[in-house]
């Protein structure tokens, strides 16, 4: 006879198999456990939303030099009209000072018209600046006393204005140019020009040491601001006088002024490093391209200008050096010590506000230490 006897082997096979361990029973539960699924990132066309948030950040920058260059050199150059261009009419008797009062009310506001006795006293306001032109009518011919020096454009503003007058009045017309550009410098734009290449040159050195700036601590970030500088100045007075004599003799003088310009564009980008970081750039053109070039009275003089960039002119430093350098050039013997202090001014400033963003760096660095160090001990006393 036969016994069936598997049911109660199975019983002792589950009687007799050991427990799991604690750890095994835990591990079986967190598979039981199915932990919740996080959503992935937000993709657009297979490509995560968050790479084009960056790269709608980082195109803001050319898009805002698009747009400001645009708007800066349009709205500076596009339509230059004379308001209150100083000149005179050569004359004592009392037929001249109805015609200078005549021109004035032509225009108003366009020209601010006086008279001068003789030629001579002509030819000096011109040299000293104070006028743009001099016209100096007689019964049988015209001239015109101009300064291409100062501005060419000014002086072809003035030709305009007194060449139909003499035409009309059948006289010979001629132009005497009192002041004339360099011989090398046909337009006499040529020291605008070596300003151009002084700024560009001065703000790209300004991001490169302010990009080593935290590692060269702030003594040598100065130091290598006032070395670079002079470097700048340097190779731009080489090309602008060895090699394309556009500055004849002078150069130390003008070198002076130059580094002076420079070291304030370094400084201020070197002091707004820390402050605006990737807009540093965009900064620096906003204010030594867009601003600076416009206002600088090296295209069209200050009585060409709209009202907004005449009026940077009084106190911007492109302005100031390129008032300075010509002084320097074409005027020797006349005073420039109001655009050297202005330059001044214009690098105390950046000392000051590198000097500023290095105390504020410090602080915040000492300041993310502390909070470290207090989250270290509160660890610590935790355990």
């Amino acid at each position: 006879m036969t016994t069936d006897t598997s049911p109660t082997r199975s019983l002792q096979q589950v009687a007799l198999r050991p427990a799991p361990a604690p750890e095994q029973q835990d591990h079986a539960g967190s598979h039981r456990q199915l932990p919740a699924t996080r959503p992935g990132p937000r993709t657009l066309l297979g490509t995560p939303a968050a790479v084009f948030r960056a790269f709608g950040l980082a195109v803001l920058v050319p898009l805002f030099l698009a747009v400001g260059m645009s708007m800066a050199y349009l709205g500076a150059f596009h339509q230059p009209t004379p308001h209150d261009l100083p000149v005179a009419v050569v004359g004592t008797s009392a037929q001249t000072q109805v015609f200078a009062q005549t021109l004035s009310d032509q225009d108003p506001g366009a020209l601010s018209v006086r008279t001068v006795d003789t030629e001579a006293r002509a030819r000096t306001l011109i040299e000293n600046r104070t006028l743009t032109a001099a016209y100096l009518p007689t019964a049988t011919s015209a001239t015109l006393l101009v300064s291409t020096a100062a501005s060419e454009t000014s002086a072809n503003v003035a030709e305009k204005v007194f060449l139909p007058i003499a035409y009309s009045e059948k006289l010979p017309f001629t132009v005497v140019d009192v002041v004339p550009s360099g011989t090398h410098d046909s337009t006499g734009q040529g020291l605008f020009f070596l300003l151009v290449g002084l700024s560009v040159g001065s703000y790209a050195t300004a991001a490169a040491v302010a990009a080593f700036a935290a590692r060269l601590g702030i003594r040598w970030s100065i130091i290598t601001s006032v070395v670079m500088s002079g470097v700048v100045a340097g190779i731009a007075m080489t090309v602008a006088g060895p090699i394309f004599h556009v500055i004849d003799g002078h150069v130390w003088g003008i070198w002076t002024v130059g580094w002076l310009y420079s070291l304030a564009i370094i400084l201020i980008g070197v002091g707004l490093h820390p402050i605006l970081r990737h807009w540093t750039t965009a900064a620096l053109t906003l204010m030594f391209v867009m601003l600076n070039f416009t206002s600088s009275g090296g295209i069209f003089a200050v009585h060409l200008m709209p009202g907004f960039f005449a009026g940077l002119n009084t106190f911007w430093n492109g302005a100031a050096w390129l008032d300075a350098a010509q002084t320097i050039q074409y005027f020797p013997g006349h005073a420039f010590g109001l655009d050297i202090l202005r330059l001044g001014l214009w690098a105390a400033v950046g000392l000051g506000l590198t000097l500023l963003t290095h105390l504020l760096s410090r602080r915040r660095v000492r300041l993310a230490d502390e909070r470290v160090s207090t989250r270290e001990e509160e660890a610590v006393i935790a355990a």
